[in-house]
């Protein structure tokens, strides 16, 4: 579980509603027709924008940004070198005994792959056209929030025009005045904090999750074309070390 993620969500919000309560009621904050105007209006027009699958596929991607638990790039480069020894001495075939003990399903895919006898080359081809179809489902899944971060202001601001078209039609009854007031600022208010506290947030969250699992997974093709190659388990290491910051590289070899 992402606790980063946890902690923002509460605090802004925990911090957003210590305000509220000092200058008055909970309750005054919360308005039927308002919500229905922000929250129903930003779902349909983000349904008129993407196909129901898509929408549906973001909710499942949105998951990274609370239940995201991040693999080391140091042990995933220390795990490939440690298949590459064993394959050096005890043979590629060697590799089908640690398949069950690995976690990581691409990895599993490659090593799968590796043992079936498929050519170094073959094995970057394919595992990189997976990588592009999973960096276009990221992808997608960030646009998705950030379209709803631009919905939600806006479905905000139609809110408001409806309550100020209500206030001034009857301006003449001055207990409807505040009812429609409060639609007119509420909408505003629940589509900021749609936006900024939600959707674009999350969007930036998963483009840095995107980032992060492309370039394991990258590590994890290069590595596997190593093993395949024969390279020899120290200029792999140094050849995957080209992926992670001189400060961070931790090395295998005494």
């Amino acid at each position: 579980m992402d606790i980063a993620t946890i902690i923002g969500i509460v605090a802004a919000f925990g911090l957003m509603l210590m305000a509220i309560l000092q200058g008055g009621g909970l309750g005054m904050f919360i308005d039927v027709p308002s919500m229905l105007i922000v929250f129903g209006g930003t779902i349909g027009v983000a349904l008129i924008n993407y196909p129901l699958a898509d929408i549906l596929g973001a909710v499942k991607v949105a998951k990274k940004t609370f239940l995201y638990q991040e693999t080391s790039t140091n042990d995933l480069i220390t795990q490939l070198i440690e298949f590459a020894n064993k394959a050096r001495k005890e043979g590629i075939l060697s590799l089908q005994a640690l398949i069950d003990s690995v976690d990581d399903q691409f990895l599993v895919k490659a090593l799968q792959m590796a043992v079936d006898g498929q050519e170094p080359e073959d094995l970057k081809t394919m595992l990189n056209t997976e990588i592009e179809y999973i960096q276009d489902r990221h992808s997608k899944g960030a646009e998705i929030f950030l379209s709803l971060g631009t919905i939600s202001p806006a479905m905000g601001m139609v809110g408001t025009l409806i309550g100020l078209v209500q206030m001034l039609q009857n301006m003449s009854d001055p207990s409807s005045i505040g009812p429609a007031m409060a639609v007119a600022l509420l909408t505003t208010f629940y589509g900021a904090v749609i936006a900024n506290i939600l959707c674009n947030p999350m969007a930036g969250k998963l483009k840095t999750r995107s980032k992060s699992e492309l370039l394991q997974k990258t590590i994890i093709v290069e590595g596997m074309g190593s093993i395949l190659s024969g390279e020899n388990p120290r200029i792999m290491e140094q050849k995957l070390h080209a992926f992670v910051a001189p400060s961070e590289r931790e090395s295998s070899f005494n």
